[in-house]
């Protein structure tokens, strides 16, 4: 019987950056390609995963496969493109590949064969026969895929909630995963991102009405910050808006992105009937007015941080606007947010969040009772885990063990997982890691480390003279950034040129690579018994002939 393997590089012992490969009979596909955003550290735009294992074997590569358009799941497809020798097919539903084609647009647009997937309609890549099946989330068209293979049938349910009223009326795909059960599935890939959620993790339908209920109620104007990726929010939004007399404007650049993919695609017809321009929008009467906008983790180039501050060129918030925060707070960006919610308060604002309202947002991550509804689905022989941290990863595969799966395993990025005769082993390990980017292209680690290491600690610059026997000429001068406080530098700079003036008249060193290392050495001694800290040191011998300058 043959052998499948199971190789994750990204996304399992972390969340976001989704990425794994499956191999059997000599073939290779990739499914999902994503990104994780560290906010600007060291100037980083994003990460993605380290693909080597993927690039080494590109001859086996036969096609990328795609459950959903989410940054954490497509974003890095671009910078796996741009390393192949030869371009290969990318198989997605038709939501993610207009963003897709989009995103490549700006990277130059590398040869790139889109293929739209339907769920139900199989297609075979390679030695994969592949069934997208519709699973519920927070961005349109969002797919499970059953794989089968003469090494047996793995399911990967992609990030999935399970939803009995749809407002898209796309029905979760139960009857297939039924099926697929009925058959035999060897292998289940199950998101664990909300397993510490008992329960179920709401319905869209709810939150729709509760934001019209909402929007009737507010006398002033009715914000809605939200992610830009929720088209089913976005509909929402525009429909209570219609209802309520409202006209819709959209502050934030990836909003407008999304409400014109949903427009070409047809899904969100409610907004075409409420749009106008955003210059319009400080012409309406605040009771008259809905916005959608951007930031909500308070992000300070986001729409709803400029409008909290009065810095936003379209529009001012008054005293009475009603502001929703339609999300979650992401984990590390409570303080942010809870700045941002203050801003708001002080210029008279009511503000809702899901802790005062619980029905302003739900998840698109199913909670333990949609977990147990899809292991039931499926009955699997075996269950890993994927999408979250180790804690959440361990703990849903306790939950699988509680449900009857027969054998259950944890592992984390770089993990070879072995499928063959309906078994799990580790039989090896790859190496993985992180890919920073900045500016669309790569920081060497070695740049990273720079980068980091200048914000910790500072820079020092030593400039000084010497002759062409290479001794101290005598003019010397020192410049800090992001090290001294401006109540002390004055004081100690004049204290650290005494200090080098002394050291660098008492050097008898010949050559100007010594000379500086000798001026590096003694800034940082001089430093670090001054103030307990040695900064990062750049010295720079300058011959007074001219003959020769060095940096």
């Amino acid at each position: 019987m043959s052998t499948l393997n199971f190789v994750p590089l990204g996304g399992l012992g972390e969340v976001g950056m989704n990425c794994f490969a499956l191999e059997t009979e000599g073939d290779l596909v990739v499914v999902d390609c994503g990104v994780t955003f560290p906010g600007r550290t060291h100037g980083i735009d994003l990460a993605h995963p380290k693909l080597d294992y993927v690039l080494d074997r590109q001859s086996q590569l036969r096609g990328v496969l795609v459950t959903h358009g989410h940054e954490d799941h497509i974003g890095a497809i671009p910078y796996l493109l741009r390393g192949l020798a030869r371009p290969v097919p990318v198989y997605a539903p038709p939501y993610a590949v207009a963003l897709m084609k989009r995103r490549l647009a700006e990277h130059g647009d590398p040869d790139v064969t889109f293929e739209a997937t339907t769920p139900g309609r199989r297609f075979r890549v390679g030695a994969f026969e592949i069934e997208p099946v519709r699973v519920n989330h927070s961005i349109p068209d969002c797919t499970a895929l059953i794989l089968r293979t003469a090494a047996g049938t793995v399911i990967h349910t992609g990030d999935f909630k399970i939803e009995d009223r749809p407002i898209d009326g796309e029905a979760f795909g139960a009857e297939a995963l039924q099926r697929a059960g009925d058959e035999g599935v060897d292998l289940l890939l199950s998101d664990s991102t909300n397993i510490d959620v008992e329960g179920r993790s709401g319905e869209e339908a709810d939150v729709a009405a509760r934001l019209e209920a909402l929007a009737a109620a507010a006398t002033g104007r009715f914000v809605v910050a939200m992610f830009a990726s929720n088209v089913y929010r976005m509909k929402a939004v525009a429909a209570a808006a219609h209802a309520t007399g409202r006209k819709v404007c959209l502050l934030g650049r990836s909003l407008q992105t999304h409400a014109d993919v949903s427009r070409d695609l047809g899904l969100v017809p409610e907004l075409a009937r409420v749009l106008i321009p955003v210059e319009d929008a400080s012409r309406l009467a605040p009771r008259e007015l809905c916005v959608m906008a951007t930031g909500t983790q308070g992000e300070p180039p986001a729409a709803l941080a400029r409008l909290a501050k009065g810095t936003h060129p379209a529009l001012a918030l008054s005293a009475g606007d009603t502001i929703i925060l339609s999300s979650r707070i992401i984990p590390g960006h409570e303080r942010t947010v809870f700045d941002l919610i203050c801003q708001l308060e002080r210029l008279g604002c009511v503000v809702i969040e899901r802790k005062s309202d619980p029905f302003v947002h739900v998840s698109g991550h199913a909670a333990r009772d949609e977990q147990r509804r899809f292991i039931s689905l499926c009955r699997p022989r075996t269950f890993i885990p994927v999408h979250g941290t180790y804690h959440h990863m361990k703990a849903h595969a306790a939950l699988a063990r509680a449900e009857g799966v027969p054998q259950t395993l944890v592992v984390e990025n770089g993990a070879v997982v072995s499928l063959e005769h309906g078994r799990l082993e580790i039989v090896d390990r790859v190496e993985t890691g992180h890919v920073h980017i900045d500016r669309g292209f790569e920081v060497d680690p070695a740049q990273l480390r720079d980068r980091q290491l200048l914000g910790e600690l500072g820079h020092v610059i030593v400039s000084f003279t010497a002759d062409d026997r290479g001794r101290y000429a005598g003019s010397l001068d020192l410049v800090q950034r992001g090290f001294l406080h401006p109540k002390m530098e004055e004081e100690l700079l004049d204290d650290a040129l005494d200090f080098l003036d002394d050291e660098l008249r008492r050097a008898r060193e010949g050559d100007l690579d010594t000379l500086e290392d000798r001026a590096r050495r003694a800034v940082r001694r001089f430093f670090g018994r001054a103030i307990g800290k040695k900064p990062l040191v750049t010295a720079i011998a300058l011959e007074v002939n001219g003959r020769r300058e060095r940096a």
